[in-house]
């Protein structure tokens, strides 16, 4: 489904699967799984359109004219730390695929983005690159991160999150109005302090164990 800003993709399994993930008893290793498996099916809706080209192949009874991936391999670039639930799951469905990293904190102050980090892949500007990030809430970190890419050259770029804000997304295309959203939530509102609510509390603290 797309709405006038943002691609949700609300496949059952996925809104079955972030259901579970929005609990607050739900515990660290069974959230890293969900995430893991939200991210793989988010994976083959991000990749429909990928172009293809024809192969010559060997089945075990005939040669048959095939389709394989065309042109450079792809980049996924996490916005550190909580973009790597995501990026492990996408890694399992695009295992060919080159990774790059973002390092931004956010400044609790003003809850803009400060970046300490950064490694892409040569020839960025010739790979789709997706840029991962469970949370799309007040969008600074995203807008920064793909402000960082084009940059850096990248000119084919998709941002996907598992929850996004509708205040997240107005900023984001405000700036980005070229990079599509894929989330597969997009909840009520931010509250004060610019997490998303229903949401799901701190993505990385939960990924990871850290509160």
């Amino acid at each position: 489904m797309t709405n006038a800003k943002a691609i949700l993709v609300d496949h059952p399994l996925i809104q079955h699967k972030l259901t579970i993930m929005r609990k607050a008893d739900t515990p660290s290793s069974l959230f890293r799984q969900l995430l893991q498996e939200i991210s793989q099916l988010l994976t083959f809706e991000v990749c429909r359109d990928l172009k293809t080209e024809p192969v010559l192949i060997e089945t075990p009874l005939e040669t048959m004219e095939g389709q394989k991936l065309a042109g450079k391999k792809l980049c996924l670039v996490s916005i550190l730390r909580a973009g790597n639930g995501l990026l492990d799951g996408m890694l399992d469905v695009i295992p060919s695929a080159r990774v790059g990293h973002i390092g931004l904190y956010r400044d609790h102050e003003t809850l803009k983005p400060v970046e300490y980090y950064l490694n892409l892949p040569d020839a960025i500007e010739d790979r789709l690159t997706l840029v991962v990030d469970p949370m799309l809430a007040t969008g600074y970190s995203a807008i920064a991160a793909v402000d960082r890419l084009k940059k850096a050259g990248a000119r084919q770029i998709k941002f996907v999150c598992l929850l996004a804000a509708p205040e997240g997304i107005d900023a984001f295309y405000d700036h980005h109005p070229d990079v599509p959203i894929y989330t597969a939530a997009i909840d009520r509102q931010l509250n004060d302090h610019g997490y998303i609510m229903p949401g799901l509390g701190d993505a990385g603290d939960r990924i990871y164990g850290t509160k």
